[in-house]
């Protein structure tokens, strides 16, 4: 045999003895999302997420079965403008019911970290819910506790359109008119009956003030359900580093998002001239009664080379689970992946089938199993079981 075909050999044999690594590790480690949109889309087009639905979907099953997913927590999502946005957030919960109802080899709801462990040792998924938005509750406590009841875990106290009682990211950014900023004295109450239930507090898409009215008040950790790095993409929806700080201090957990325009500074110039070249398109799609959003979503699968384009890379993402690490240690990051709410990703992440690619990509950074294991789960977990009530 020659010197280069034994080379080859030999190169070839240890891409395959570090790809067999990777995978490994990712199968042992607890894999946690702690946000994906996929019951909007089921709600709104009748995907089923049960069925094959590449494609059409980050989303399903199958794909997260391959992916090496442990536990998914559901997005119950409306738009902060929607009527009866409580009735919208069971008709989400009650589909995801449905599916649970009709896989249960393949999903099982749980209430608490315990039973948790046990659907994940019978390698199912385990699913909970967030709540991504305060004006779903309808500025009742009833309704808080209801949705806790169903299954939510967590809820995100502002979206974009926030409710009456604490102000959005986009509200303290963009409103200079703003009568309050922050909590008021019911959203105080909210923040101390989440507490009592032991349901999370979620600081996603929460203003500068909100958050640190939830840092003063709260008596349990805390999450930033899908959140990034202000210091490297500074957008309104990124988290500051004295922000990431003091989720760190309060024991809680940032999960960083996947959405392109979080995580690459360039990425909203990029989107912007899309949307310039594409603008008759758009319009006339909007003008039907189409939403911005699933308009924009039409035309990146329409003009998918340029989509592809546009799409930063992987090492991106790792980027912003780093700079956390290298900030307030390994013990306060973990993945919210927004998919399904984001009509673009990273490259190589595709949809939830591509999970292992982030333990290679934390392998090549020098990061060893201990180290993946809490920022793909353990992390999430440790916060799930400090909030719970005893």
């Amino acid at each position: 045999m020659n010197t280069t075909k034994a080379a080859i050999i030999i190169s070839l044999l240890t891409l395959q003895l570090q790809a067999q690594q990777y995978q490994d590790i990712h199968n042992r480690v607890i894999l946690v999302d702690t946000h994906n949109d996929i019951l909007m889309k089921t709600v709104d087009d009748g995907f089923s997420i049960d069925s094959n639905l590449k494609g059409k979907t980050h989303t399903d099953l199958a794909r997260w079965k391959q992916g090496g997913l442990d536990v998914q927590l559901f997005s119950v999502y409306c738009d902060g403008a929607s009527k009866n946005a409580y009735a919208m957030a069971n008709r989400e919960m009650d589909s995801l019911d449905a599916v649970i109802a009709r896989n249960p080899d393949k999903i099982v709801k749980v209430a608490n970290y315990k039973e948790l462990i046990n659907v994940v040792k019978q390698h199912k998924i385990a699913a909970m819910a967030g709540v991504e938005g305060g004006h779903m509750i309808e500025d009742d406590l009833n309704k808080l506790e209801t949705l806790y009841k169903r299954g939510a875990r967590y809820l995100s106290l502002t979206h974009n359109v926030a409710p009456s009682w604490a102000t959005s990211a986009v509200d303290e950014t963009n409103n200079p008119n703003l009568q309050h900023k922050g909590l008021t004295d019911f959203g105080k109450q909210v923040v101390k009956r989440m507490n009592q239930l032991g349901m999370m507090i979620d600081v996603s898409h929460s203003g500068e003030q909100t958050f640190w009215d939830v840092i003063n008040i709260s008596t349990k950790p805390i999450i930033a359900s899908h959140s990034s790095v202000y210091s490297l993409v500074p957008h309104l929806r990124n988290l500051k580093d004295e922000q990431i700080k003091a989720i760190a201090k309060n024991g809680g957990v940032i999960q960083v998002n996947f959405h392109p325009g979080f995580i690459d500074p360039s990425f909203d110039q990029k989107e912007a001239s899309f949307l310039q070249n594409h603008k008759i398109e758009h319009d006339s799609l909007t003008k039907t009664g189409m939403d911005g959003w699933y308009a924009l979503d039409y035309l990146y699968h329409k003009h998918s080379e340029e989509a592809e384009a546009m799409r930063p890379p992987l090492s991106m993402l790792i980027d912003h689970i780093e700079y956390v690490i290298k900030l307030v240690g390994v013990d306060y990051v973990g993945i919210g992946s927004d998919f399904d709410g984001i009509n673009l990703t990273p490259q190589g992440l595709d949809d939830v089938s591509t999970y292992p690619l982030i333990t290679k990509a934390l392998l090549e950074r020098g990061y060893n199993e201990k180290d993946i294991n809490k920022i793909l789960g353990e992390n999430f977990l440790r916060v799930l079981k400090a909030n719970e009530i005893q």
